[in-house]
């Protein structure tokens, strides 16, 4: 879920946090990258017609496959350098979160026994979307093809978004990549949205900076952590008929939770029984992450073609002349990407001096205003 109604927020109330940016403007960047949110996106896409995904002779789903695939060479032969975290133990406070997601999946199941028995296609498309679940078959199957493919994974001891964060704040990676917004929560300075659409849909990349975004809200990180919590997360409940524009309103107005908590109406908003926001704020701010000393230094390398084959032609039953070919790809976006963003070849030098040259221009071109008048003057 991320956090509810944030990313208008922004686009209202701090547009200058915001810009977009072509795909390729990341060329020689380190992105680190929401695996399971990938994997969902192309559970839910990828070769879906109705409620058929692509499969292989065994019936296995390899619509995820597929997807990690095509999109990561993308990534690459754009010269980004993605890394994928994926999730760990989810927290304690997320349980609630998880077993809404269960019940919602449940019942978009029975709906879809309906639209199957009834024919409609749009329904069967739209309830089977609802199915989808991240598996953890899903999840190390990515996992190995990364691996195969020569990008580095990362094995998150909780939240991936939380890893993700501390990977950006630590200078690891230029930036994150993800869905959810919560990865600013988290502290991430550099946050991407649409990083990994399909080129099809050219939508522009959406990059938004944490200091100018808590600059331009005029909050500081624990108030913005407070309203985020406020507007709704994965961790708690939110408090009914309070959105994001509110939060924000009451946030400036007190400054912090437990004020709000202290003035607000209570006639007029219900605030859930044992509500947790100070467990919640203290997941966000300090989430169970690997420690900078201990996180790992990011490789990526030439890609094990034999390996890749066995894995997606002989057990996936992909097109073995399309894997060679995507292979070489690989191959050349790896040496293309070892060459590094222009910016770290030239740094900008300050003159203080005027050039020599510009001073004797300067001099011979009053010399020779001064000779044409003398000229002119004769000739009257």
């Amino acid at each position: 879920m991320g956090v509810k109604g944030l990313t208008k927020l922004l686009a209202d109330n701090a547009p200058k946090s915001i810009k977009e940016q072509k795909f390729e403007s990341y060329f020689g960047r380190k992105i680190a990258v929401d695996a399971s949110m990938s994997i969902y996106q192309f559970l839910i896409v990828v070769g879906r017609v109705g409620n058929e995904t692509l499969t292989n002779e065994a019936g296995e789903v390899t619509s995820h496959l597929q997807g990690m695939f095509t999109r990561t060479i993308r990534l690459l032969e754009a010269g980004i350098k993605p890394v994928y975290v994926f999730d760990g133990k989810p927290p304690e406070l997320k349980k609630e979160e998880l077993a809404k997601r269960l019940s919602r999946r449940e019942e978009a199941t029975e709906d879809l026994a309906e639209a199957i028995e009834t024919g409609v296609k749009e329904d069967i498309e739209r309830y089977s979307k609802r199915t989808v679940k991240v598996t953890k078959q899903h999840n190390e199957d990515c996992k190995k093809l990364l691996r195969l493919m020569g990008v580095p994974v990362i094995e998150a001891p909780s939240e991936a978004e939380a890893e993700c964060a501390s990977l950006c704040k630590s200078g690891k990676v230029y930036a994150v990549a993800s869905e959810d917004m919560d990865s600013l929560t988290f502290g991430a300075s550099r946050f991407l949205r649409h990083l990994m659409e399909p080129s099809s849909k050219k939508i522009p990349v959406m990059e938004f900076e944490i200091s100018k975004v808590l600059e331009e809200l005029n909050l500081t990180m624990d108030q913005f952590i407070d309203m985020c919590i406020l507007c709704g997360c994965d961790y708690c409940d939110t408090i009914r008929g309070i959105g994001a524009q509110t939060a924000l309103k009451l946030i400036r107005q007190h400054g912090s939770l437990e004020k709000i908590l202290e003035n607000l109406n209570k006639d007029r908003y219900q605030i859930p029984e044992d509500w947790p926001y100070e467990r919640a704020r203290s997941l966000f701010k300090e989430p169970l992450v690997t420690p900078e000393e201990s996180q790992p230094d990011l490789k990526w390398i030439a890609p094990d073609e034999e390996g890749l084959k066995n894995f997606l032609v002989n057990e996936n039953g992909f097109n073995h002349e399309r894997v060679t070919k995507a292979i070489e790809k690989i191959k050349v976006a790896k040496s293309k990407a070892s060459q590094g963003r222009l910016e770290s070849f030239f740094k900008p030098t300050i003159n203080t001096t005027v050039p020599a040259k510009r001073k004797e221009t300067t001099t011979a071109k009053q010399g020779k205003e001064s000779a044409n008048k003398k000229s002119k003057a004769g000739k009257k």
